[in-house]
């Protein structure tokens, strides 16, 4: 029976990717990916673009920029009737995911609407770099220590989920929060967390930008892949 493969491929440098994941990329002979925008590779293409060989056939799929449902779900089954079909015929298909499969992953709906389609196809995935667990390794930190609370907001719409997060954990990560970045940095200014909170654009792609000290950046301009970490306690008791 054919298999719908979800490899994690990490956040930029080619090398991230894990040997299992490696195996299953180069041993495919259908590798579906995200479609790029504007013509132009998307990242999760980009990356894995040095283990790809010329035998291989590619998928790339349109997985639009937007909230609405109804458009995302129909966008979902588009993408699910382009590989069903080979998965029927009894061809496997690997999926190249940026980060990690299981972290807020395209996949998740790719392989759901698939099974949903067909429940007969079985899926497997394979577990890569996300991109807090990169974003802290080129700052040199860790992540969390000892018993320290994590929190990973997703998206932020309103700063009052931010001062939520606060209350309940030790370290704070902000994902696509660039729209609220000046109030974000009013609120880490008045609690003097400016000195405890970091930025990463594009973590481990060649065009990473990384900002330590954010008393000076009030005004950035940041992009739509930036992730910020905020010590909000040090201690590791």
């Amino acid at each position: 029976m054919a298999k719908l493969y979800g490899v994690s491929v990490g956040t930029g440098d080619p090398e991230l990717i894990t040997v299992k994941g490696l195996k299953c990329l180069q041993e495919a002979d259908i590798v579906a990916f995200p479609e790029g925008i504007n013509g132009k590779s998307g990242i999760a293409q980009r990356i894995i673009s040095p283990w790809l060989q010329s035998h291989q056939m590619l998928l790339p799929l349109k997985f639009p920029y937007i909230q609405d449902d109804q458009e995302l779900t129909e966008a979902w089954n588009v993408a699910a009737q382009t590989v069903l079909p080979y998965l029927q015929k009894g061809e496997d298909v690997t999926f190249a995911c940026e980060g990690d499969i299981s972290f807020y992953s395209t996949f998740t709906y790719l392989a759901q609407m698939v099974q949903k389609l067909d429940p007969t196809i079985g899926v497997e995935t394979i577990p890569g770099v996300c991109s807090p667990m990169a974003v802290a390794s080129e700052l040199g930190i860790p992540l969390t220590a000892r018993s320290q609370r994590l929190i990973i907001l997703p998206t932020l719409y309103h700063l009052e989920e931010l001062e939520k997060a606060f209350q309940v954990a030790e370290v704070v990560v902000l994902m696509k929060f660039s729209s609220l970045y000046s109030q974000i940095w009013e609120l880490l200014q008045t609690k003097n967390l400016l000195d405890h909170s970091y930025i990463i654009e594009r973590a481990t792609m060649p065009e990473q930008v990384v900002y330590k000290d954010l008393k000076e950046q009030a005004d950035l301009k940041l992009s739509y892949f930036s992730v910020m970490i905020i010590k909000v306690s040090t201690s590791w008791n």
